[in-house]
């Protein structure tokens, strides 16, 4: 499975619809506190439809808490629009760790710093972005991509 890893995710409706990618493209859902929603509001759950009691989602006090127990190795990588290289260059393996920052502010400019090497962004035009869930879904469909075969027993 991929970790999906919302940092301080603020809108309920793109958290739904990112567990209803993960359910669909063997993802598990990891959200790191503080969030911007209670998970238990009726957005989170009419956005991630009936696929959300079928979702593996684990919360997380902070970052700090989720990096004792998932210390970051080549297997993280960090998307920002920040970032200097192109995600279609990544290589994505089974159980790898892919981080997203908070709707209005993105990762932690700290961590991009510390991983440059593991930082990557989505080609777009200058100036504009994607909502996360888009973001989301087209970073774990490359990493389905890649791995397709060994996801589907082959």
């Amino acid at each position: 499975m991929f970790n999906i890893v919302l940092v301080e995710p603020r809108i309920p409706q793109n958290t739904g619809n990112i567990g209803r990618l993960c359910v669909a493209g063997w993802g598990r859902l990891h959200l790191i506190h503080p969030l911007g929603f209670s998970v238990s509001q009726k957005e989170i759950k009419r956005s991630g439809m009936d696929y959300w009691q079928k979702l593996e989602v684990i919360e997380w006090e902070n970052l700090s808490s989720f990096w004792q127990k998932h210390p970051v190795g080549e297997n993280h990588f960090f998307f920002s629009t920040k970032a200097q290289s192109n995600y279609f260059g990544a290589s994505f393996s089974d159980e790898c760790f892919l981080y997203f920052g908070r709707e209005d502010a993105g990762l932690d400019t700290k961590i991009l710093e510390q991983y440059p090497n593991q930082t990557y962004k989505l080609p777009m035009r200058e100036g504009r972005s994607i909502n996360l869930a888009t973001c989301v879904g087209a970073v774990l469909y490359e990493a389905i991509r890649q791995n397709l075969q060994l996801l589907e027993g082959g």
